[in-house]
Parts: structure tokens; sequence; C-alpha cells
């Protein structure tokens, strides 16, 4: 969607969403809304700002798993293990600032699917999706964090593949692949 401006503490997402959602022509049965996790955050003022940018982090850990220097691998209090847990300084309102995830992301995304259904008389199932880096790997991937409207997992195990093997632990993150 296009002619979203930046997210600011406050703003109203569900608006800003719906408007952008309006301009490029409606909803439509099958549509799937992806929504930032820092535009959801920024929304709901899960902003602050951090003289002291690892305490942060360490405040927003249930667990560290690995520290080296900066960089902090951390359970976040959502069981997510991520770069330091989640709390990210890039595109924040200005220098010092820290953007944290929301507390409850899949609360987020069953609002702003009701505001989607109030608005549009459809109700699209919405991904709230950040990105994480890959372990041991270069690059990220965006993972979904919130979900409403659809089941964010696909439970093959039981069934058989092509060749009969029964699955034993094929679970398909839907969500994510969305």
């Amino acid at each position: 969607l296009t002619g979203i401006p930046e997210v600011r503490p406050g703003d109203a997402l569900r608006a800003l969403l719906g408007d952008a959602v309006e301009r490029a022509g409606g909803l439509e049965e099958g549509d799937v809304v992806v929504v930032a996790q820092k535009a959801v955050s920024k929304a709901e003022g899960r902003v602050e700002q951090a003289d002291d940018y690892l305490a942060v982090v360490r405040r927003e850990a249930r667990a560290v798993r690995r520290e080296r220097d900066d960089l902090i691998i951390a359970e976040t209090e959502h069981g997510f293990v991520c770069a330091s847990a989640g709390v990210d300084r890039s595109n924040t309102p200005g220098e010092g600032w820290v953007v944290l995830l929301p507390h409850d992301p899949d609360a987020s995304a069953r609002r702003l699917r009701s505001a989607l259904r109030e608005r549009f008389g459809l109700a699209p199932p919405v991904i709230v999706s950040d990105s994480f880096g890959r372990a041991w790997r270069q690059g990220t991937t965006d993972v979904a964090i919130g979900v409403a409207g659809l089941r964010p997992l696909l439970d093959l195990r039981g069934t058989r593949d092509a060749r009969g093997y029964t699955l034993g632990s094929t679970i398909i993150a839907v969500a994510d692949e969305l």
C-alpha cells in the first residue's frame, strides 16, 4: 500500500491503513494485510528515548541467550529469540530513540482487522511482521509476530508425502510465508 506517512506515536494506524486501502481500491476476498511491526509499535507509543541502548535491550529481554560486545541475542517476553530483544534504533522519531515490540502483537493484529471490518465490511487476515536475522547465515527475513484471522501454522505431522513417507515433524509456518 502506498501513501502511508511515517507513523508517529499516537497516530491512528487504523485510519492511515484504511485510507491506503481505499486509495488502492478497497479490499477483496482473499486479501491478506501485512503491517510492519515498527508502524504498529510507533502508533501504540512503544518508543522511548534511551541514553543506554543496551540497558533497554536487557530490560526488554526475558533471557539473554548470547552476548558479544554490543550484540545481544535475547528471548523476548513474547518468546521470540532475536537480536536486541526486538529493540530497534532505525527509523525512530529521532537521535537517541528506540522502538520496542508491541506488548501483544496478536491483539494489535485483531484491532486492525476489526477496524478494516468496520470500514470495509470485510475482515481480511492481518499479520504484524518484523524482520529477523537468520542464525549463522547472512540476510534477514520477515517473521509474523502477530496474527489475526488465519491459522499461522499448518501441522502436517502424521500425513504422508508423495512417496508414502509419514511426516513426523513438519509444521509449515503459513503466516511467515505470507
